[in-house]
């Protein structure tokens, strides 16, 4: 008997099974129906079966874009076989409030490295110990210790933009294809990381300086490479936002997909990134053993606030620099680009919110001669926060809904009670475009989070998530935002190539933002003593 024969039944019974597996089965679990998800609309007529069309839904980078769009008719809505996705609005205090006993789902679990960090940490207890050890280090008196940093990376941003400027655009007139000469979203981008590295570790980058973003990384057997940062960073979200959803089998997914060059190039990208924060913790382990007693995020991982030693795991401390690099310096990059664009679209926004600038700041005095202006004369200009609180509406950083799991004994969500195991979620961009809470959601509206009104929208406010373990950086966001848009909007005007030029966006757990090309010019602006 030849070998081809010999094996033919052993392919018939693989093949067999393979089709039992991945076909019969999830079939008669979807009939079985034991959590009862049958009864809620299906993204897909398959995504009570399978997780493949929500895998090629986010191939399509506009994944929450289009749950909003469906959860316009649905409150409800089941995106896999066990999972659920929610568009009402009273949901939020169910699956994220400070007492709810949803948990972090298997998400956090598999996308996790050798050690958990604050934002993917899963177990309560370890949690709250994490988030105790690093409260003092984003406590807001911390923050306000530490403007000076944001100030010196506000400075030399101001400083290439200088370099930029062209004349100014007259009223009417055509904006020239050679005085688009700044990708402002780029820049801010180099502005936010150069902060935050500054912020988290004393660690000077150099982004703005160089205008560039060639880091050096270090592999586990301590020898070290070069490569650009940003890339790493994204292209790495971006294959795990691809696979990530079959939490079963996405470690089994995430290698086996190297072998195709779209998700291979994105694999390479993201080994280069996972030894960029070995490298910047490594960097700065060497000063603190040198005796270096600095005020940052990283002193704050090794001591408490009385010098005791945390004793924390070197795993764990290279986590933490990872997640502050990636959270601290990719969303506020995307708020910082969203709302200059906004306000650019908005000229009538514009021209209030930099009036409201102008007088606070008051003949130069809350500014220094390089033009930042101090935290201190922004921080709590009313029009400033809501344009700010908008923006972060409108296209929320991360509209990603944050997956969260059922308790063992079930919960109720909304009135209905969800058996235990479940993932439920609500994305931030389709909370933030339910025209109950925020009519004419899809228009950028600054004057809705003004006075009692605006103070009223804040439970549905989720561009930080919510409850116990909503960003826990968002006064370091705010600061950087208030400050440096500030500072650009004293001092210059800015026009996109054309006024229907669109900002493109492709959702991975976060936005890639495309390319945004302006024309920036120094405003021609009268005193208060002048006047």
């Amino acid at each position: 008997m030849s070998t081809a024969m010999t094996s033919l039944p052993y392919a018939v019974a693989f093949g067999t099974c393979v089709f039992l597996y991945f076909v019969v089965y999830p079939v008669v679990v979807y009939f079985r129906d034991v959590n009862g998800l049958r009864r809620y609309p299906n993204m897909h007529p398959l995504s009570g079966i399978s997780w493949v069309p929500f895998m090629i839904l986010a191939h399509s980078g506009e994944r929450s874009t289009y749950l909003s769009k469906l959860h316009q008719k649905y409150p409800v809505i089941r995106t896999g076989p066990n999972a659920l996705s929610y568009g009402d609005l009273r949901a939020i205090k169910d699956i994220y409030g400070h007492n709810t006993p949803c948990t972090k789902d298997g998400q956090y679990v598999v996308g996790a490295g050798s050690h958990y960090h604050l934002a993917d940490v899963v177990d309560k207890h370890d949690h709250a110990r994490k988030r105790k050890t690093l409260s003092s280090a984003y406590a807001l008196k911390n923050l306000e210790g530490w403007e000076h940093k944001v100030a010196d990376k506000t400075y030399k941003l101001l400083k290439h933009l200088d370099s930029c400027c062209t004349a100014p655009l007259k009223r009417g007139e055509t904006v020239k294809p050679e005085d688009v000469n700044v990708d402002f979203r780029k820049w801010a981008n180099f502005f936010t990381l150069d902060a935050i590295a500054d912020i988290g570790l004393s660690e000077k980058l150099g982004f703005l300086d160089r205008g560039h973003d060639r880091v050096t990384g270090r592999r586990t057997d301590g020898t070290t490479y070069e490569c650009e940062l940003r890339p790493a960073l994204y292209q790495t979200a971006r294959k795990q936002s691809l696979l990530i959803w079959n939490y079963e089998w996405y470690p089994f997914i995430d290698k086996i997909s190297n072998l195709i060059p779209f998700y291979g190039r994105m694999g390479k990208l993201s080994k280069l990134w996972d030894g960029i924060p070995v490298e910047l913790a490594h960097r700065r382990l060497q000063r603190y053993r040198a005796g270096e007693k600095l005020d940052d995020f990283f002193q704050a991982l090794m001591e408490d606030k009385n010098g005791h030693p945390n004793n924390l795991e070197w795993g764990e401390i290279v986590a933490e620099i990872s997640i502050m690099m990636n959270a601290g310096s990719a969303t506020t990059a995307i708020a910082i680009t969203n709302i200059i664009y906004q306000l650019i679209k908005n000229p009538e926004v514009l021209k209030k919110v930099t009036e409201e600038i102008d007088a606070a700041v008051e003949d130069d005095e809350g500014e220094d001669e390089s033009g930042v202006i101090a935290y201190d004369k922004v921080k709590h200009l009313p029009y400033l926060r809501a344009c700010l609180d908008e923006s972060l509406r409108l296209f929320p950083p991360t509209p990603h809904g944050l997956p969260r799991e059922t308790p063992a004994d079930g919960t109720n969500i909304l009135g209905d009670y969800i058996p235990g195991g479940v993932t439920v979620s609500m994305s931030a961009l389709v909370a933030h475009r339910q025209e109950s809470a925020f009519p004419q959601a899809d228009k950028f509206i600054p004057e809705r989070f003004l006075g009692e009104e605006g103070k009223a929208l804040q439970p549905y406010f989720l561009s930080f998530s919510a409850g116990a373990r909503g960003c826990i950086g968002r006064n370091i966001s705010y600061l950087e935002q208030a400050v440096v848009v500030a500072s650009l909007l004293r001092r210059y005007n800015f026009a996109l190539s054309s006024p229907d030029w669109q900002l493109q966006r492709l959702e991975t757990m976060n936005w890639i933002l495309g390319d945004m090309p302006v024309k920036v010019w120094r405003r021609e602006r009268k005193s208060a003593s002048s006047e």
